[in-house]
């Protein structure tokens, strides 16, 4: 990618992960950041990807009428997909316990959705990564959520902290996906979308 191609445009990213800010900046792009108050809610029936999709273009249609002519809003929504269901940011410790005793020596999908938008067009994709954790003892379960609190992370983990380094046994797919962003297709993606 050109970083020069978007000099023209204002980029925002409307997310307050910390991690997306960091793995954007690294792609070259300078951006602001915007946040707007949103539900993350889906209808039923959807399926992982589905959901990661309904989400972001859910969340860039709150920046539907205020965008001008050279402005773009990416959003997102990373998911973590296991057994056929959705496991979201704990909303306790207990939570975070049950979560991560799922994925615990078993694979799950970690599933961004990302919602591109302009005031004339809009473009959503997906990207999909398999992960496997070993099987994680009791003690290294309470040690991870007490010394990381990852209470605001899909899945219950960071794949850059401890845990990941630590249990982590096989990635197949994109890593900075997992960490929050697919940056590799996103750059694909905010190429074909200024042509």
């Amino acid at each position: 990618m050109i970083v020069d191609s978007f000099v023209n445009y204002r980029i925002i990213l409307a997310s307050q992960s910390p991690r997306r800010k960091q793995l954007l900046s690294e792609l070259g792009l300078k951006f602001d950041i915007v946040i707007k108050d949103y539900t993350e809610s889906y209808p039923e029936g959807l399926n992982g990807e589905q959901i990661a999709r309904y989400i972001a273009s859910e969340k860039a249609k709150t920046f539907k009428n205020e965008l001008s002519d050279n402005e773009i809003v990416i959003t997102a929504d990373t998911i973590v997909w296991c057994n056929n269901h959705v496991l979201g940011k704990p909303t306790d410790y207990d939570e975070a316990v049950s979560i991560l005793k799922e994925i615990s020596g078993n694979t799950h999908e970690v599933i961004t959705g990302v919602t591109i938008l302009s005031s004339t067009k809009e473009t959503t994709f997906s990207e999909s990564t398999k992960v496997t954790f070993d099987q994680l003892s009791d003690d290294e379960i309470r040690y991870y959520i007490d010394n990381f609190k990852p209470y605001d992370k899909a899945g219950a983990y960071g794949i850059q902290e401890w845990i990941g380094i630590a249990a982590c046994s096989h990635i197949d797919g994109s890593y900075f996906n997992v960490v929050g962003l697919p940056v590799q297709k996103l750059r694909l993606e905010l190429e074909k979308f200024i042509k």
